[in-house]
């Protein structure tokens, strides 16, 4: 499932079912596909790049997006962190049960995230990075159109 501060739609069901039942939650995706690494705003994503065709790195709503990256690189700098390591924290402070796997190609990433691991929120850190980045202020929808079908969000699973 992907979590991150753009994609919080596990949040009212998903983890309370997954705690509930005692099942370790692996979210993928926890730096936003790199956006708070910066793609997309500080570095161009490449003409090959799967995220040309997603809905939240289009033209129109990247720039939308721009403001969401502006308010975390403030945050950021006042947890002396970096934009993604302010993300990645922010998912690994969602609990014990809660390991992120974000999607690493490169040494000087992985650093990075091995560094987030350093950035300590405390309850209200973590109150006012989620009023700050508000899934509601993201432009674009969550998936790829053409994959949404096939999310958990349209599984036939019966109710309790």
């Amino acid at each position: 499932m992907e979590w991150s501060l753009w994609a919080r739609d596990i949040e009212p069901e998903i983890v309370p079912l997954c705690r509930e039942l005692g099942i370790g939650i692996v979210p993928y995706s926890p730096i936003a596909r790199g956006f708070f690494g910066g793609r997309g705003v500080t570095q161009q994503v490449s003409a090959e790049s799967s995220l040309k065709g997603h809905p939240r790195f289009s033209a129109e709503n990247l720039e939308k997006n721009k403001q969401l990256y502006l308010k975390m690189e403030e945050l950021a700098k006042k947890h002396q962190c970096s934009p993604a390591q302010l993300a990645l924290s922010w998912v690994l402070h969602q609990g014990d049960d809660v390991v992120p796997i974000p999607g690493t190609t490169k040494i000087k990433n992985l650093d990075s995230n091995i560094d987030s691991l350093k950035v300590r929120l405390t309850e209200d850190d973590l109150k006012e990075i989620s009023n700050e980045i508000r899934e509601e202020d993201v432009a674009g929808g969550r998936q790829y159109t053409s994959f949404a079908k096939f999310t958990w969000n349209y599984a036939d699973t019966p109710k309790k």
